[in-house]
């Protein structure tokens, strides 16, 4: 095949070397081809395509007298001669195959000639079954051989050196013969109309007065004369108004201020633009100074950081927790010392600066005794806790109380230490 080409391009170009040359630029035209696939044979493509036929389209378009621009389309039905080192399955059955290339064919000779050899190259893409692909670049020699009425028989060889070796093999053959017609238009021909009569334009904008809405005020055709509308009447019309029907100012194209965190105030007074807030700040939120989670305007310590349910104030349950580690009882007891009950008079200076907290006193027993008798020794415990708080000037509203025995233990029950531990009364804060 490849002799039998280039004794037919060596004659060709003999040939034409006499003929007479002009300056023919190809039209736009349309070409069926069908070709020939010749696949590279190697040990690996045993049992699978070395050739097979494929149909296609052409189309052409002349650039200048010497060089036409080409597209192709192929598609056949083929086993796809895969490496099998590329560890793709090995074809057992017909798989569609497609190529699309475009390129440009540079002419020895002109179109007005009858045979005219060409060079052909591109680029291009191959595809099998739409799963695997890839680029390749199409070089080659051809022959157009005249027909008539611009159409054109084309022969032509092709090498496709295929770009990527992990995808598809590396190369292959089109051998090819196709037929090419132009794409001409049924001529019209001219309709002779009677001279227009002589047309007013009183404010020179092109468009006639008898046509014009606005005859004294230059304008534009697409608005019948007048000049571009401005349906907001902010100053900027409506075709470089994107919010043609709102109000806005030109450093917005004619749009309002935005607000872009949609918290009512615009983005050139608002300091935190980005983040909803209030007026009263700026556009900003509330401001949570010792950021301790609780906002300035709910935060009673607004410098120091606290805790949610103090109000944003310090945790004050260690004072009293510390206070109620000095509150333990005797045995079978409900007594405590003065000297004991001094360590609540920190207890009693937290709830007086801090008049909203209230206090839960629990009493407790270890586990010897029956249980009646320890259920009302802890009541007891408690209420002697209780009743100080009250000669203290701490209101009864303020303090609640109750006893739980040897249900709630601290400490081992098993060992004197541990029971010493048990027999206690214990404050929680409440805010």
């Amino acid at each position: 095949m490849k002799k039998i080409l280039s004794t037919v391009f060596a004659v060709a170009i003999t040939t034409a070397i006499f003929a007479q040359q002009t300056q023919i630029i190809k039209p736009a035209a349309f070409a069926f081809k069908v070709s020939v696939l010749d696949f590279k044979k190697t040990n690996q493509t045993e049992g699978l395509t070395k050739t097979a036929a494929s149909i296609g389209l052409q189309y052409y378009k002349g650039v200048s007298k010497h060089i036409d621009f080409v597209s192709n389309l192929d598609v056949s039905l083929l086993k796809y001669p895969f490496y099998t080192s590329l560890k793709i399955p090995k074809a057992t059955s017909n798989e569609f195959y497609a190529a699309v290339d475009f390129g440009a064919n540079y002419k020895f000779l002109t179109d007005d000639n009858k045979v005219v050899p060409y060079a052909t190259a591109g680029i291009g893409a191959g595809y099998v079954n739409a799963s695997y692909w890839t680029p390749y670049v199409p070089v080659g020699l051809g022959l157009q051989i005249k027909a008539n009425k611009g159409s054109f028989f084309h022969v032509i060889s092709t090498y496709r050196a295929e770009l990527n070796p992990t995808e598809l093999t590396k190369m292959h053959f089109n051998h090819a013969i196709s037929y090419s017609f132009p794409l001409k238009g049924k001529e019209k021909k001219a309709i002779e109309l009677p001279p227009a009569p002589l047309a007013i334009d009183s404010d020179n904008d092109g468009v006639s007065d008898d046509l014009d809405k606005c005859p004294t005020k230059s304008g534009l055709a697409k608005y019948n004369g007048c000049p571009v509308p401005d349906t907001d009447n902010d100053g900027v019309n409506d075709e470089n108004d994107k919010c043609p029907g709102v109000a806005g100012t030109i450093k917005y194209n004619g749009c309002p201020v935005p607000d872009t965190d949609k918290d009512g105030i615009n983005d050139e007074q608002d300091k935190c633009p980005g983040v909803s807030g209030l007026s009263r700040y700026n556009g900003c939120p509330i401001p949570d100074t010792d950021k301790d989670g609780v906002n300035d305007e709910e935060d009673k310590c607004p410098t120091i950081a606290g805790i949610a349910s103090n109000s944003g104030c310090a945790d004050l349950q260690p004072i009293f927790t510390k206070a109620s580690e000095k509150l333990k009882f005797a045995t079978g007891k409900a007594y405590l010392s003065p000297s004991t009950l001094i360590h609540l008079n920190e207890v009693i200076t937290e709830m007086n600066n801090n008049t909203t907290l209230t206090v839960f006193v629990s009493g407790h027993t270890d586990n010897t005794g029956a249980e009646k008798i320890n259920k009302k020794l802890s009541h007891t415990r408690a209420a002697v806790v209780a009743n100080y708080l009250l000669k203290k000037g701490i209101a009864k509203s303020r303090i609640t109380q109750d006893g739980f025995a040897a249900t709630r233990p601290i400490s081992d029950n098993s060992t004197k230490a541990g029971r010493a531990q048990n027999r206690r009364a214990d404050l929680e804060v409440k805010y």
